[in-house]
């Protein structure tokens, strides 16, 4: 694999729930790469609550924080506050993104709030954000943003996948068996098989439509509360740089894959880096007890 560093001078991305954990680290390492990125989210200059569980939470981590890091880092940034939970807010995005910036290159589906629940105890309305939040509104920005990148020549959307998606490993685990994460997971798999067929359609207009997951768990400020204490975790930078690798080639040479963060740059051999684009990590290799379906390439 070619490994030369990506360079997205004069593109702009648009990451969204890019206020704090993997939106805040994809939308650093596309910036220290080049790129203008828009960050969005509910938390302009402070911290947006949510609901999970029955009860009202607020998570550390607002766009102006990830503005400033950025910034510090000497890369660029624009800020846009949006809730894409009202759907207005989540059809006007594109626009505001293009207004704000001027052009649309690549688009990061990242923005969610998880609520687990089993399905005979989950409410209607939890089901009803899940499927908003990880398939509605990745649908919705694509749409709004393909045309522009059909006008542009070239594009690239990234949607963030989940390793949930695969089917429970059999015989079935305790962790599986207790349920909770069943809902997500199906919505998940539905972004997996979207991103597939949207690539197809998309090849011939040079659109390259991917998707890239954690291997295992990444522990941010709204998913450290699913993950269980002594849950085998990842650093946040191999995702990132995975979803650095899905934002530069032409759709010809990299497109509908399904990719997984520790797995594609260990099987590509590929040199992740820290946030900043300053600093190599170390090459790891892939939990031993990842999901055994998991493919290595991402094909």
């Amino acid at each position: 694999m070619n490994n030369a560093i990506p360079d997205l001078s004069g593109r702009v991305a648009l990451v969204t729930g890019s206020s704090r954990g993997i939106g805040r680290a994809v939308a650093q390492r596309l910036a220290s790469a080049g790129a203008l990125v828009v960050v969005t989210g509910r938390s302009l200059d402070a911290p947006a609550s949510g609901k999970r569980f029955g009860q009202s939470q607020t998570m550390s981590g607002t766009l102006g924080e990830t503005v400033s890091l950025i910034e510090q880092a000497g890369g660029k940034a624009i800020a846009l506050a949006a809730d894409l939970e009202q759907p207005e807010a989540c059809e006007a995005l594109v626009a505001r993104t293009i207004e704000a910036a001027g052009q649309l290159d690549i688009l990061v589906n990242n923005a969610g709030f998880a609520d687990y629940a089993r399905i005979d105890a989950m409410p209607i309305e939890t089901f009803d954000r899940t499927v908003q939040h990880y398939l509605r509104a990745p649908f919705v920005l694509a749409r709004a943003a393909i045309p522009h990148m059909k006008a542009n020549g070239a594009g690239w959307i990234v949607n963030i996948g989940s390793i949930t998606a695969l089917p429970p490993v059999r015989p079935y685990l305790d962790y599986a068996k207790a349920g909770g994460d069943t809902v997500y997971a199906s919505v998940k798999a539905a972004l997996h098989r979207m991103t597939q067929g949207l690539a197809a359609e998309l090849l011939d207009q040079n659109i390259a439509v991917n998707a890239v997951g954690p291997s295992t768990a990444i522990r941010t400020p709204g998913a450290s509360a699913l993950i269980p204490y002594d849950y085998p975790t990842e650093d946040v930078e191999y995702l990132a740089e995975t979803v650095l690798a899905m934002c530069h080639r032409p759709a010809a040479k990299r497109t509908g894959l399904v990719a997984f963060s520790m797995h594609y740059p260990w099987h590509h051999g590929l040199q992740v880096m820290t946030l900043d684009g300053k600093a190599p990590m170390p090459a790891r290799e892939p939990p031993a007890g990842s999901h055994p379906a998991t493919s290595p390439s991402g094909e």
